[in-house]
């Protein structure tokens, strides 16, 4: 065995137990005067509505139904806490791109996101999910104007990697990473994960893990 592969093996052992514990639902928060302590640190997954967050983080705790998922869009209107021990604390952040969403339930959701991230000192990185069948949207692009201007850490993971074909996700991988390539605080590291086959999940695991 290398070098190389033993770091990765000790990488991927550290994620695994950081999400061994029995995680549980915290809270829910519609105001920024609602945000519990702050304590340990916190990574938040954004994303169009529907992406798969909640999936994801299902997947990612090893539990089925901790993060509520849904068919219908635009369903988690609130900052969602998860958490299993002190160290780390998961926040699951209302979708946006949602068309049918009135302007002023838009402007609340993004008013909320937006205090959110200027005012988290211990939040260490936002994971900005992107559907892999389709690419980064206008929608993403505001979505990442914000972290920019909020000047908060954050990472592309493309989601639903196990439906296109090879070539097709190579090609949007390529084509998202040249998308951040001259963003502030966008981490250039772009990321590959299927919630349903368990795709890239070990590696996310041990990505958050090091921010610890």
């Amino acid at each position: 065995m290398t070098v190389g592969t033993e770091e990765d093996a000790a990488r991927l052992e550290r994620g695994r137990l950081l999400f061994a514990g029995p995680w549980a639902y915290v809270m829910s928060v519609g105001t920024v005067s609602g945000l519990p302590p702050q304590g340990g640190i916190e990574v938040a997954f954004a994303g169009r509505s529907n992406v798969g967050k909640s999936s994801l983080i299902n997947a990612l705790t090893g539990q089925k139904a901790l993060a509520r998922t849904s068919n219908t869009p635009g369903r988690t209107r609130e900052l969602n806490f998860f958490a299993a021990h002190e160290a780390l604390t998961i926040v699951d952040m209302p979708g946006y791109g949602y068309a049918r969403a009135s302007k002023r339930a838009i402007d609340n959701w993004t008013r909320l996101v937006f205090d959110y991230l200027r005012g988290r000192s211990n939040l260490r990185r936002v994971y900005v999910l992107i559907d892999a069948r389709h690419g980064v949207k206008d929608n993403d692009r505001e979505a990442l104007d914000l972290l920019d201007q909020a000047a908060v850490s954050y990472q592309i993971v493309l989601t639903k990697c196990d439906q296109p074909k090879q070539g097709a996700l190579e090609a949007v991988k390529a084509e998202t990473g040249r998308a951040i390539a001259r963003r502030p605080a966008a981490y250039p590291e772009v990321m590959v994960t299927a919630s349903r086959t368990g795709l890239g999940i070990p590696e996310l695991r041990a990505a958050i893990a090091d921010l610890l």
